[in-house]
């Protein structure tokens, strides 16, 4: 059988070599080394039923792959990534299909996906195993096209602190904002465990701010603002929390009918916006949103066996879409390893537990508040298909979806995203004229 027609994963299982030699000189892989020594795999089955694949052991000194092939039960890894073999030639693909670019979107969203062995050892080590199939994918299908840097000139933001009452106490929130005083007010929300850097390649967006006010606020507890709770650990995000920290913030600066824009629980929070207090607001552009996003929730960030910084971006690398600028990805994996400790697991306490408005779509007015949801084509945790239907449930409501880009397209891919936010203010300008 020629390499041209043997499958990607039988291919990746072949170059043992190679991929041994790359696994020893990796420069990423270096930084990654664990304290205790483990051992990984990555496995399919053959048409016997026999798991077939590669192990790697991993310690403070190297790592290096100890098994290709069919695997004896004496050298199954402490824990493994499981696929049948079809899933793990798209996954190994240049350009995967949606869901099928990252293990924790094929864990989600395809069937027969797993892990075998022990699950703490996973998460301890997700991190090695998602760099390890980036490796395979590069053997096997060479290096994907490198995308663009984007430069970030902040110097027209600037920021300041905001002293706001919640829960009967005054709190400090820090916002930032752009474009002229006097234009109208875009208001950004930033997702779970972030702040509002993540809105700061649109508010230097020239299409953006030379005729739009931006404003962005770190919501309590993220970024530099005042945290609420005084026990350490114990945020935990509501509904009600997230209006009243937004009410707040209109309320103190001012605003005059700002259009809201966010993704994922912020986008959540637009539509929250959109239902209860549509008299504050002059629209909102829900990115990444829907009615319920169930299967989100997980215990890793706060276990204490687990590194919650290198969790919590891992957790989130494979939502963002495989084409956006690996500069960018970086940054956000960044950011989200700087959270304070259960910030980003309090957060989707709201994001995919209590969050749940089906039923309430039709109550919705978007003669009041025009609404404008759009969501990206690499979503593995709020498909499109999920925005799409609840969109569809709110009358007058507009969605589309956006190629290349994933669950953060503020942040992921500023160039891609622009173009569909400018077509969503123009709709909702439309419509508050009409």
């Amino acid at each position: 059988m020629t390499q041209a027609n043997i499958s990607k994963f039988r291919q990746l299982v072949q170059e043992h070599q190679r991929l041994d030699a790359i696994l020893g000189s990796d420069d990423e892989l270096a930084h990654l080394l664990p304290v205790v020594e483990v051992t990984l795999g990555v496995l399919a089955q053959d048409e016997a039923g026999h798991y077939y694949g590669i192990v790697i052991r991993a310690d403070r000194e190297a790592i290096r792959l100890t098994h290709s092939g069919s695997i004896p039960e004496a050298a199954m890894p402490n824990t493994a990534m499981y696929a049948n073999s079809a899933a793990w030639d798209e996954c190994l693909s240049r350009q995967p299909a949606p869901n099928f670019h990252h293990f924790f979107a094929m864990r989600m969203r395809v069937p027969e996906t797993t892990v075998i062995g022990d699950e703490q050892t996973f998460a301890q080590h997700a991190h090695i195993l998602r760099r390890l199939i980036e490796i395979g994918r590069e053997i096997v299908s060479g290096s994907s096209p490198a995308a663009s840097k984007y430069d970030l000139d902040r110097s027209p933001i600037t920021g300041n602190y905001l002293s706001v009452s919640l829960e009967n106490r005054l709190i400090d929130l820090h916002v930032e904002h752009s474009g002229p005083v006097d234009g109208p007010v875009l208001l950004f929300l930033h997702t779970a465990g972030a702040d509002a850097r993540q809105a700061h390649s649109i508010m230097n967006d020239p299409t953006v701010v030379n005729r739009y006010r931006t404003v962005a606020f770190d919501m309590p507890g993220h970024g530099f603002s005042d945290r609420l709770d005084d026990e350490f650990g114990s945020w935990s995000l509501t509904t009600e929390r997230y209006i009243a920290a937004i009410e707040a913030v209109i309320t103190q600066l001012d605003l005059d009918q700002p259009i809201l824009i966010g993704a994922s629980m912020a986008g959540q929070a637009c539509l929250a916006m959109a239902l209860h207090r549509p008299d504050l607001i002059g629209g909102v552009v829900a990115c990444e949103a829907a009615d319920h996003v169930p299967g989100r929730t997980t215990p890793w960030p706060t276990d204490p066996q687990v590194n919650g910084s290198i969790f919590a971006a891992e957790w989130i690398d494979g939502l963002i879409g495989p084409q956006s600028p690996q500069q960018l990805r970086w940054d956000i994996r960044w950011q989200y390893s700087q959270g304070g400790f259960g910030t980003f697991t309090g957060d989707i306490d709201f994001y995919s537990g209590s969050w749940d408005i089906r039923g309430q779509l039709s109550r919705i007015d978007t003669n009041a508040c025009p609404v404008v949801m759009m969501t990206g084509e690499y979503d593995y945790s709020c498909t499109p298909e999920m925005s799409e239907a609840t969109a569809a449930s709110i009358k007058g409501a507009e969605f589309w979806v956006m190629p290349e880009l994933g669950h953060f397209p503020v942040y992921e891919n500023p160039v891609a995203f622009s173009p569909h936010l400018s077509k969503a203010l123009a709709l909702i300008e439309r419509k508050r004229n009409a």
